[in-house]
């Protein structure tokens, strides 16, 4: 596969433009169906400190992972985006399961398909993500992104589970898809 995308737009144009994607960790992934941006200047964002031992991938290269433990207990899956030193990146929210459905099943403990990728913990988990994927290059393996490629419609709406920027509508999802992490707000 062939990334397709670049990421060197701003964060909100690179999370509507994964919206359809297909991503695959060693085999393992789907289509991306709801994301959210994060840009440097948006105090909702790791960036916005500037940069620390924790976010120091975001300012790097566009095209890499970046990924941290959220609340100490599940480890999230984030694309850096922009340019190098600005600190924004998208970060991947839901999935539906295509590929490597056992691998998924077996590492989340469960029988349902639905449930496997829906929210970023549950995502990062059914694809095996942990910090040793942090700052690794999204064009090479063990990643291999496809950008859609059929038309897709994309729905907008806030952000969920921060505290700060939270009437910035930067959450988008696939229109219609049960795999969201959560109903989008009208």
């Amino acid at each position: 596969m062939s990334p397709l995308i670049d990421f060197t737009a701003s964060a909100a144009v690179v999370a509507e433009r994964l919206i359809g994607a297909i991503l695959l960790v060693d085999g393992v992934g789907g289509r991306i169906v709801e994301t959210e941006a994060y840009d440097g200047d948006d105090p909702a964002s790791h960036s916005f400190v500037g940069p620390t031992l924790r976010n120091n991938v975001m300012f790097g290269e566009p095209g890499h992972a970046y990924v941290y433990r959220s609340y100490g207990l599940h480890w999230c899956l984030n694309f850096v985006c922009r340019e190098s030193g600005h600190g924004a990146g998208v970060l991947l929210r839901a999935l539906e399961p295509l590929e490597g459905l056992e691998r998924m099943q077996e590492r989340r403990g469960l029988d349902s398909s639905l449930l496997l990728c829906a929210g970023p913990g549950r995502l990062a988990q059914a694809l095996g993500i942990t910090h040793a994927h942090n700052g690794l290059a999204l064009d090479r393996l063990p990643f291999e992104l496809a950008a859609a490629r059929e038309t897709v419609t994309t729905i907008y709406g806030p952000r969920i589970g921060i505290s700060k920027a939270v009437e910035v509508r930067w959450r988008f999802g696939l229109s219609g898809s049960k795999f969201l992490s959560r109903p989008f707000r009208t």
